[in-house]
């Protein structure tokens, strides 16, 4: 539901993920004024549109935001639709004040600071967080051939379960964890056939998101004190061994080639030459920061980024950036790692606005 705009707001916040609420959280501890605009229908964030079966690399305790656990799963790992209910309620428990569905098209210049244009209605606010992640651009790698293609092609942001593809054959490309778990179940139901650029990373079964989040923060501590950084192998794109990838392991199928080198209107050719008969490609190429609201600014870079300073753009001082990746801080764009960056950013606001802050 949309409302009239009251007037300039000390903060407007894009996005209504993980990100979002976490910054919220900490500005609510300051005086300043702020509102959330998420362009999605209902709470929960990215989570509302990951796959059926999706589950986190954490149990709940290593998967929370600030200042409210997320309740405990009995069967383990937290599922997605575990985590859209915890995101709902946490919204819900700190009374947010949140608009939606609106997705803001642009940011521009404003007398009082910068203002955020929807197609229907614009909001003022003198500083700006942009919380909006990376799920609505989907990035998949540029192929020869891909136009001509009769066959099926869905990114893993639009992939729900594997029921659909039952009986054919199926490629899964991606080596990074999304992959495997997609691979892991569409195997069962059909002819399927995993490709990556290099083999894949595989941690040891009793490594899980706790121990890859503490090798992150260690990894920051020993990069604030120009320290060495001296850790064991892994980092958050090697594929963790959750239950159905263990399952998958198994069956032997957690088996990839390499890259195809082109399509042809039926398949894909194999840097040996040889054709294969393709019905279905499924992406699991990753994302990209989703900024094109930004372009009116004309601070994005050539690597599709923003030039930051921590979190704060160094071109437009009175915007900040969350929860996108590394490039905004160490483990940013998970639900545990998220806190440091968020507490940071409403700290630095609240000093820029000149409010006082517990955050």
């Amino acid at each position: 539901m949309l409302h009239s705009q009251p007037g300039p707001y000390d903060v407007v916040i894009i996005g209504g993920g993980q990100a979002a609420l976490t910054v919220a959280y900490f500005l609510r501890r300051t005086s300043l004024s702020f509102v959330i605009l998420d362009a999605q229908e209902e709470p929960g964030g990215a989570w509302r549109h990951g796959w059926n079966s999706l589950r986190l690399f954490s149990p709940a305790t290593w998967s929370s935001i600030s200042g409210w656990m997320m309740p405990p799963t009995p069967d383990g790992y937290p599922s997605r639709n575990h985590v859209v209910d915890y995101l709902k309620r946490y919204e819900q428990r700190y009374q947010f004040p949140v608009e939606r569905p609106v997705r803001v098209i642009a940011v521009e210049h404003a007398s009082t600071g910068l203002r955020m244009r929807s197609d229907k209605q614009s909001w003022e606010a003198k500083a700006v967080v942009s919380a909006t992640g990376t799920w609505s651009n989907p990035y998949v790698p540029a192929y020869p051939g891909a136009d001509e293609f009769t066959g099926q092609q869905l990114h893993s942001a639009h992939y729900l379960e594997p029921q659909p593809f039952k009986g054919k054959k199926v490629l899964v490309v991606g080596g990074g964890n999304s992959g495997a778990q997609i691979l892991a179940e569409v195997s069962k139901v059909a002819e399927a056939t995993w490709v990556t650029p290099t083999e894949p990373l595989f941690l040891p079964d009793e490594v899980d998101g706790r121990v890859l989040f503490e090798r992150a923060t260690e990894r920051l501590k020993a990069q604030q004190e120009g320290r060495p950084i001296e850790q064991p192998v892994g980092g958050l794109g090697d594929i963790v061994m959750v239950p159905p990838v263990v399952e998958a392991r198994e069956r032997n199928v957690l088996k990839a080639v390499r890259p195809f080198t082109r399509f042809t209107r039926n398949g894909v050719v194999w840097p040996n030459g040889r054709e294969s008969v393709v019905d279905v490609v499924i992406w699991c190429t990753g994302f990209r920061p989703a900024l094109t609201h930004l372009d009116t600014l004309g601070i994005i870079n050539t690597e599709g980024s923003v030039d930051v300073e921590g979190t704060r753009s160094v071109q437009e001082p009175r915007l900040w950036l969350v929860g996108y990746g590394e490039w905004t801080g160490s483990a940013s764009a998970t639900l545990i790692g998220v806190t440091r960056t968020a507490r940071s950013t409403a700290s630095e606001i609240a000093a820029f606005l000149g409010s006082s802050s517990s955050a």
